[in-house]
């Protein structure tokens, strides 16, 4: 494929540095991680937001957190009609292969997807409406979200609230997936929401038995 080029310099630059320090000083661990494969304890659906770091959020290494991520960490509803699925591939893969024990949503602020939704449901991004729209089609899974919330007078409470909105109608989107239901109603599998303020640092958890989040 003529398309495709060389790595940037500063990339290959990176990773010569990661290569020298961080690999030499973990061979045997890596090495482990190749032969006797991944076995992570958690799934984390999160955004494709570069500004959202899981890995660095929680402290993890390699190995540790099935990562998958997707313009506002959102869900789709179960759908087995044989079309594409990234996200329902992930969330199988995740829950009937590797048997993760929780599965985590986190979203975070200044969601640029979340707003997108926003400004295509009041009818300020047309571009989005069209059934050419990737994004658009995505953030259609959101609609029922801004329902909830678009008679919040606060604009940045709106959108906060909508943001909540995306994690809850993913963990919602997730027990209709058979494979999840079992899977919790086995005690193999816990659900999880979590939102991050990436401004201040906060991190928030969905309490049930108070129907918000939370900071932890």
């Amino acid at each position: 494929m003529k398309i495709a080029r060389p790595l940037p310099s500063y990339l290959i630059q990176r990773y010569q540095g990661w290569k020298a320090t961080s690999y030499a000083e973990n061979k045997v661990w890596y090495r482990r991680l190749a032969e006797e494969g991944q076995r992570p304890r958690a799934m984390v659906i999160s955004c494709c937001d570069s500004r959202v770091h899981v890995t660095s959020i929680f402290g993890a290494d390699q190995g540790e957190f099935f990562i998958h991520r997707n313009i506002a960490n959102l869900v789709p509803p179960y759908e087995p009609d044989g079309d594409h699925h990234g996200t329902s591939a992930a969330v199988e893969y995740a829950v009937r292969v590797l048997k993760v024990t929780n599965l985590v949503v986190m979203g975070h602020s200044n969601c640029g997807g979340v707003k997108g939704c926003h400004d295509m449901c009041a009818g300020n991004a047309p571009e989005l409406e069209e059934k050419t729209s990737f994004i658009g089609r995505w953030m259609d899974i959101l609609r029922p979200g801004y329902e909830a919330v678009k008679d919040i007078a606060d604009p940045a409470e709106q959108m906060r609230a909508l943001e909540n909105q995306a994690i809850m109608t993913s963990l919602k989107n997730l027990m209709t997936f058979p494979f999840v239901r079992d899977a919790i109603e086995a005690d193999q599998l816990s659900l999880h929401g979590v939102w991050h303020d990436i401004g201040g640092g906060g991190l928030f958890y969905y309490a049930p038995d108070k129907d918000e989040f939370v900071p932890v």
